[in-house]
């Protein structure tokens, strides 16, 4: 009997303890995050909606605010023809779903998690802007939308449930993670694991930025997971973290009838995601 509690505590020792470890302060960046969605999330679509030359600016600077529904709700603004797509794109390419509140509950440097922002918000104002530089003569057509539909907001909610079910939800993954990694690690070793991800290598970053394609909160959580642990490097985050549009694409493909302009903006959001993180990779950012 002993033997067998032996076998399982080496088995899900370790990924439970750090799974454990991570969840109370995962708990209150979220509590912190349905908060300033309730009270703060209308009035940053306003304010997208009304900024003009400004999108990719703005737009970059609020995506990269850890919230949920933006991104949903910029597509849907994208859509009825209020933002232009290189604001939509610059939008996209900032929002880092759950890998700012993973980072701040695993208490990463604040050194690192400024640098994820502020790369990101750059990526994403310069790409904007030339997308809207190579679409300047391109009219929008406006198609009536509810604003709030998809953006997976409910007022009725309040902010303790939703902060609950993210945190028990990305707890139960990130454990996942650390449990497959811990447990291949310790059989194959982690040079398998290294291999498998192509971790070194120029191709990395073609890999995680079609992962992040996959509009599911998870994504991000393993990505972020990944690189903390030091399996991804920095460009190989950005380039996941940059494709990874939360809900975004999902609503955009969900409320845009006209699915080759969807699938034009997934191929230059994957194409960006991916050039960036080559990029930092050879700089060694």
């Amino acid at each position: 009997m002993s033997d067998i509690w032996h076998g399982i505590v080496a088995v899900f020792g370790e990924p439970v303890i750090d799974t454990l470890k991570i969840l109370p302060l995962l708990f209150i960046a979220y509590l912190l995050m349905e908060l300033l969605e309730k009270k703060a999330s209308a009035k940053m679509e306003n304010t997208l909606g009304k900024i003009g030359k400004a999108g990719p600016v703005v737009g970059s600077l609020l995506g990269c605010v850890p919230q949920c529904g933006f991104s949903g709700a910029s597509a849907n603004l994208y859509t009825a023809g209020i933002i232009t797509e290189g604001t939509l794109i610059a939008v996209f390419l900032s929002t880092s779903d759950e890998a700012i509140v993973l980072m701040l509950s695993s208490l990463a440097p604040v050194k690192t998690i400024g640098k994820l922002i502020l790369v990101k918000v750059l990526i994403g104002v310069v790409a904007g802007y030339l997308i809207d530089f190579i679409n300047r003569k391109r009219k929008i057509a406006k198609i009536p939308v509810d604003m709030c539909r998809d953006c997976g907001c409910d007022e009725n909610e309040g902010i303790f449930k939703p902060a609950l079910k993210h945190t028990v939800k990305i707890g139960v993954f990130i454990f996942i993670v650390n449990f497959v990694l811990f447990n291949i690690a310790s059989v194959l070793g982690e040079d398998f694991i290294n291999s498998i991800l192509l971790s070194g290598s120029f191709f990395q970053p073609f890999i995680t930025g079609l992962v992040g394609l996959i509009p599911n909160c998870a994504v991000s959580a393993a990505i972020t997971e990944l690189y903390t642990c030091g399996t991804l490097s920095f460009g190989s985050a950005v380039a996941g973290l940059c494709s990874g549009a939360g809900v975004g694409l999902a609503v955009l493909f969900k409320a845009n009838p006209i699915k080759r302009e969807n699938l034009r903006i997934v191929w230059t959001l994957y194409i960006i995601a991916v050039i960036s993180g080559i990029v930092l990779n050879i700089l060694g950012i």
